[in-house]
């Protein structure tokens, strides 16, 4: 009687799962999925991190919310500023719009 064969292990590029074949049969004999590391490994330092980040996009947002604010009173002086120039400049005519030009 011949000796059986061995098997042979195959490593699969997609999942990297190890496959142990049986040549003679052409069947897989043991099929051993890769270790996968914890998606979370420390759950408080997990929660920790979450409560930064949620305190952080609440500071970006106060500020952003500040600026706003202030920014229709910088627009404001801006436009009380341009206008004084524009009643306190008297070099003559208005100038030209467009459509007078034709």
């Amino acid at each position: 009687m011949a000796q059986p064969a061995s098997l042979f292990e195959v490593k699969c590029p997609c999942c990297g799962s190890t496959l142990q074949i049986d040549p003679e049969t052409e069947a897989v004999i043991q099929h051993r999925e890769p270790e996968k590391k914890p998606v979370i490994e420390d759950l408080h330092a997990a929660v920790q991190q979450l409560k930064g980040e949620a305190e952080r996009r609440n500071q970006v947002f106060e500020k952003s919310f500040a600026s706003h604010l202030s920014g229709e009173k910088v627009r404001e002086k801006k436009f009380e500023e341009l206008l004084k120039q524009a009643k306190e400049d008297k070099s003559g005519a208005p100038p030209k719009r467009p459509f007078d030009l034709d």
